[in-house]
């Protein structure tokens, strides 16, 4: 979310095109963020540059039902300033028949307003309500929560949406308020692995979430600064033995856990 005051505003547009310059190209927006303002100042940042770019936003449930998500979608490329979305997800599962906002995405497609349907907070009963609500084209992607302390998803979801080409986009890879106490004994293990590395502990958590094939992170970056520590999450790989490490440090569940979402 990029919207507040201007200047805060301004160094936000200036984050996002500075991602772009370093290849982080995925770019995650919505109507809900800001009242849509989010959306216009993506549409500023990408201006000129929008074939460079993968472009996705989503539809609030109160406005899914099949004419309202049409329209949705409308509003959403006006403030983004271009015809199309390479993605558009449901925010999260509403009121309205999941069918009736399904049949609505398949047209978007069949119109090229959009390339990808999907889907946002859903678990593993609900993504195959989605698939099957499809009747001409392929549920691309289910975007989650996911960090070092919610690794839920890792027990079936994950699992589930591998096997059938279902990309799983983690947000919020660095959890609901401060990093892991770096103090602490799982703190230290990730500052052990980070030095190591010539990393740093939040580039860690990147590379260690995205271990996964198929799972990717959107990360929220408001400053340049945090898009650049962002950028050096990829492009290396952690040992084995420093991934068993985190995973001791930081045990997913070895049970059904609920969907976490913020």
């Amino acid at each position: 979310m990029i919207e507040g005051p201007r200047d805060s505003e301004r160094r936000a547009v200036e984050a996002l095109r500075l991602g772009m310059d370093l290849g982080l190209t995925h770019i995650d927006t919505a109507e809900m963020y800001g009242n849509g303002r989010a959306e216009k100042l993506t549409g500023e940042a990408i201006a000129g540059r929008r074939d460079e770019v993968f472009l996705v936003s989503k539809v609030l449930p109160s406005n899914a039902s099949y004419e309202g998500t049409l329209r949705a979608c409308e509003r959403s490329l006006a403030r983004l300033g271009t015809d199309h979305l390479d993605l558009y997800l449901l925010h999260w599962e509403g009121s309205y028949p999941l069918a009736d906002t399904m049949r609505a995405m398949e047209r978007l497609i069949d119109q090229g307003q959009i390339r990808f349907a999907g889907v946002s907070n859903f678990d593993v009963p609900q993504v195959k309500a989605a698939q099957a609500a499809l009747r001409h084209h392929k549920l691309a992607a289910n975007q989650v929560l996911y960090h070092l302390r919610n690794r839920g998803i890792e027990h079936k979801l994950i699992p589930y949406c591998q096997e059938r080409q279902i990309a799983v986009v983690a947000y919020s890879p660095f959890g609901h308020e401060a990093l892991p106490r770096l103090d602490s004994p799982a703190g230290r293990v990730l500052t052990e692995v980070a030095q190591r590395n010539g990393r740093t502990v939040r580039q860690v958590i990147l590379n260690f979430l995205t271990r996964f094939p198929d799972v990717f992170t959107i990360p929220k970056a408001s400053q340049p600064e945090h898009t650049r520590e962002n950028a050096g999450g990829s492009g290396w790989t952690l040992s084995p033995e420093e991934i068993a490490a985190l995973d001791r440090a930081f045990p997913a569940p070895n049970r059904d856990a609920p969907l976490g979402m913020l």
